[in-house]
């Protein structure tokens, strides 16, 4: 079925839109079709070739999403992402903390096809939006998996988890140094350590 709407151009762009029509020897609308077709075709290739290097990169997943002008999650552009993405791990990012409605757009992320949501609870950072989380993952239950990420430190590792119960994290865990001298890499590898000695804490012992 071809569904067929009217087009509002501005007066230029219609005047350079004529001129392409009749250099390639097509009428107007046949051209404004083909245009958008072509158009349709770039996005697709860019999402597939995303996709593809990701993959290619070693990315066991990739996290994109996208929302609407009213602020909602565009379930039907999301999905085609996610479709692109496969057979990867998809992830719904931090755009979903710029919505509206939350708990809405938990629904229409699972709608989706998501397997996991980062989020900071819709707050300026995850500690702040800790108990939010929990909800959001309380509302999703098996369906998706909620991941705490925005602002997470070594600092307030222990107290997000806590908070929002939940233990599937992401972030820089980033903390101030004074010029110990440690290489980068031996930061992140005593930085790892110490999240998951934390994260083992807090999941293994009794709740307090």
């Amino acid at each position: 079925m071809v569904t067929k709407r009217s087009v509002s151009l501005a007066d230029e762009v219609a005047k350079d839109v004529e001129q392409a029509a009749h250099e390639d020897g097509m009428s107007f609308s046949a051209w404004l079709s083909s245009a958008a077709e072509r158009q349709l075709r770039v996005r697709q290739g860019l999402r597939g070739v995303a996709a593809f290097e990701a993959e290619a990169a070693g990315a066991a997943g990739v996290a994109v999403g996208a929302l609407l002008r009213d602020g909602r999650v565009d379930v039907k552009r999301t999905r085609e992402l996610f479709q692109a993405a496969r057979p990867m791990k998809v992830t719904f990012h931090r755009a979903f903390d710029e919505t509206n409605d939350l708990e809405r757009a938990l629904e229409d992320v699972i709608l989706s096809g998501a397997d996991c949501l980062l989020t900071s609870g819709g707050a300026a950072n995850v500690l702040a939006g800790a108990e939010q989380i929990g909800r959001l993952q309380a509302q999703a239950g098996d369906r998706l998996e909620v991941m705490a990420g925005g602002g997470l430190k070594l600092a307030n590792l222990a107290e997000v988890v806590r908070r929002s119960g939940v233990t599937c994290l992401h972030g820089s865990l980033a903390r101030a140094r004074n010029g110990d001298g440690l290489t980068q890499a031996s930061v992140l590898e005593e930085d790892l350590r110490e999240a998951i000695r934390l994260l083992q804490q807090e999941c293994l012992e009794p709740a307090r």
